[in-house]
This record gives structure tokens, sequence and C-alpha cells, in this order.
């Protein structure tokens, strides 16, 4: 990163939109095609392939649930991910393919921080599990951050502030876009409505509406 992807404020070291766009893109980029490593959860045992994997669990875990190998397509990528069948999606997301936006907070469906785009839905990664998603097609917040498209959104929830703590910022984005998506031109209720479902502790409530609200606006007339 050169010096000049980064803005001195206060004495710290921000990132540029630019900066933050171009880190998005590269995660998206590198997203693992196939598992980088079958390693046995239980012992540790790094195996050469999945059946090598099933063999020896056949032989030192025979009791135990093998690690199955699910077929993801996030971001626009194709991914073969090793994962345990009791895995939700933000789990996998977060610990096999290194996408940390969608949060695990209440790990319960509850405050919205684990959002996700899947199939055109903004839905709930941490009540999913991973292996029910094969042949869905899934957003994250990282896809969302890569897109030039969506910098306009994106510009609205800074300029507005719309963050305090920034956990549940994500969570917000992601189906203030899902929201979009369907409905280019909503209003402040059916923003509220979109938003019901998350939950945000510092109470910055009102400004996540108006962000949305400004950048349909600006994305309407094409500018930023």
């Amino acid at each position: 990163m050169s010096r000049g992807d980064q803005v001195k404020q206060g004495g710290n070291m921000t990132l540029t939109h630019e900066a933050a766009q171009a880190i998005s893109a590269d995660k998206v980029a590198s997203l693992p095609a196939t598992p980088a490593q079958y390693r046995c959860p239980i012992c540790g045992k790094i195996c050469v392939n999945h059946e090598d994997l099933k063999f020896h669990y056949a032989n030192e875990h025979p009791d135990a649930i093998v690690p199955i190998i699910v077929k993801l397509n996030v971001n626009g990528k194709d991914c073969e991910v090793l994962i345990e069948p009791h895995w939700t999606l933000q789990r996998t997301l977060q610990f096999q393919l290194g996408l940390t936006g969608a949060k695990q907070m209440c790990d319960s469906g509850a405050c919205g921080s684990c959002t996700v785009i899947m199939d055109g839905r903004a839905v709930l990664s941490c009540t999913i599990l991973a292996a029910e998603c094969e042949g869905k097609v899934i957003e994250t917040v990282e896809g969302i951050a890569a897109n030039p498209k969506w910098k306009t959104l994106i510009d609205s929830y800074c300029r507005w502030d719309a963050m305090q703590c920034g956990y549940c910022t994500p969570g917000f984005l992601v189906t203030a876009k899902a929201l979009l998506d369907k409905n280019p031109n909503p209003t402040e209720e059916e923003c509220r409505e979109a938003l019901a479902g998350n939950i945000c502790i510092c109470g910055t409530y009102p400004r996540h509406s108006q962000a949305i609200l400004e950048a349909t606006m600006k994305m309407a007339e094409g500018g930023e």
C-alpha cells in the first residue's frame, strides 16, 4: 500500500475509500478455490486429500462425523470448503474463507450483524448451515465494498456517520444494499422496515435511513 492510500486524521492513519475498495477486491480475488489443507479437527493430522481424511477418520475416529466438502459461490467466485457438517455459513465465511465482514455477535439470529445476501435476499448467516448453501449465490460486505457501483452508498454511510463502534455496520450496509437491489427508490419508512432486524447498541438508527436516502438520490443522478 502506498502512502497515497492513507489519510492522516488526528494522529491516526485512516484508509482512503479507494484503498479500502482495493483491499476488498484483493480479498475477493484471493478466495481459495479449493481447501488449502485437509486437517483433522480432532487430532490435527494433515491429510493429502478428502479421501485420505475419510480413511483417517475410519481408522482413528470411527465414531466421529467426517468433515465434508461444500461448494459455495461467494462474491462471484466458486469455492470448495472443508467444514464440519454443523458449521454455520458465518463460521465458514470467517474461518475457511477469511471473510470477516459477517460478524458473530448474538449467534442466534437476533441482531443482524452476520447478514449476507443469498439469492437476492438478506439472510442471517449464523442461522444457516453452510451445507445448505450449495447452489446459492452468496454476497458479503467484502463483495459489495469491492464493487464501484456501491461506493455512493458507502460514502453516504460515512458522511452520515452511521456507525460508532462499527461492529454492526457491515450487517446494516448489506441489508441496505439488498433493499436497493429490489427497490432503488425507497421511502424512509421502507428503509426503517428493511433495517428492522439489525440492532445497533450505539443507537445510530436514524442515520442509516438518511444515509440510504441520500445514496439513492445521488445514484439516481449518476454522481457521488
